[in-house]
């Protein structure tokens, strides 16, 4: 039996990077996943991949900060495969800026995916998982939402704002008695077409590559299958007991 087997899953910002291994790696043990995106054309990519595969697998346009649009995913989601049980909300924005010199309109632009997004797939994760009998939301987070970076004022806050978030949600949930478990992944650095579209913006990504690996205690920054790894435990009914809880996987970058 695959570990997720006939479960069915929802990931946001499943075009690339993290989504996409996340989508991917829950295909390939066991769940139908609809990988939604605003990235049409390699978000479509990632769905046949995964039908290629012998998974099962559908691509849905889709803007994390609207409202409509998630209904319209869940909606499209449960007419396809007749039911809903994992929600990652993975979609996410990285706009550097500090407190003194970061615009409104950044802030704003930013939080429109990076928190409000996470809320609408848990508030509507919750509506939806309880009607099939419970399921596990896993909201990614960062390193970020765990420490202060002098020039990330948006990102930290919109990143913690997901781990409270996470905590507010499953204690509502265990409390309602849904079976529904919220929890939260960390990751530190990992390389993604963000990190790389983030140095590339500061001057040398090689160069940038090379102190980023430097900030982990293990030597190196992480790859996208490390993180859907611990999505898939907490997706899966092996983390029946957790609950409200941060999975840190960051080589050791917060042991510091």
């Amino acid at each position: 039996m695959k570990r997720v087997q006939d479960k069915v899953a929802l990931v946001t910002g499943g075009a690339m990077g993290i989504g996409a291994a996340c989508a991917k790696m829950l295909a390939s043990e066991g769940a139908a996943v609809s990988v939604t995106d605003i990235d049409v054309t390699r978000g479509s990519e990632i769905a046949e991949q995964i039908n290629c595969a012998g998974g099962a697998a559908i691509f849905l346009e889709h803007d994390v900060g609207e409202e409509a649009a998630w209904r319209h995913a869940i909606e499209a989601t449960v007419d396809r495969f007749n039911r809903l049980d994992i929600v990652v909300n993975n979609a996410g924005l990285g706009i550097g800026g500090d407190v003194e010199h970061a615009t409104l309109d950044d802030w704003h632009r930013l939080m429109r995916v990076n928190l409000d997004g996470v809320f609408l797939g848990t508030k509507y994760g919750v509506q939806t998982l309880r009607r099939y009998g419970g399921g596990s939301i896993v909201n990614l987070s960062s390193i970020e939402g765990l420490v202060g970076d002098p020039n990330l004022a948006a990102y930290n806050s919109s990143k913690g704002g997901v781990r409270l978030l996470t905590k507010s949600a499953a204690l509502y949930c265990a409390k309602a008695g849904y079976k529904i478990r919220v929890n939260s992944v960390h990751p530190g650095y990992v390389w993604t077409p963000m990190v790389e579209n983030y140095l590339r913006a500061a001057g040398d990504v090689e160069a940038g590559r090379r102190r980023i690996d430097a900030l982990h205690p293990v030597g190196h920054i992480g790859e996208p299958d490390d993180i859907a790894y611990g999505v898939l435990y907490l997706a899966s009914d092996e983390s029946k007991f957790m609950t409200g809880a941060e999975l840190v996987i960051d080589g050791g970058y917060t042991a510091q």
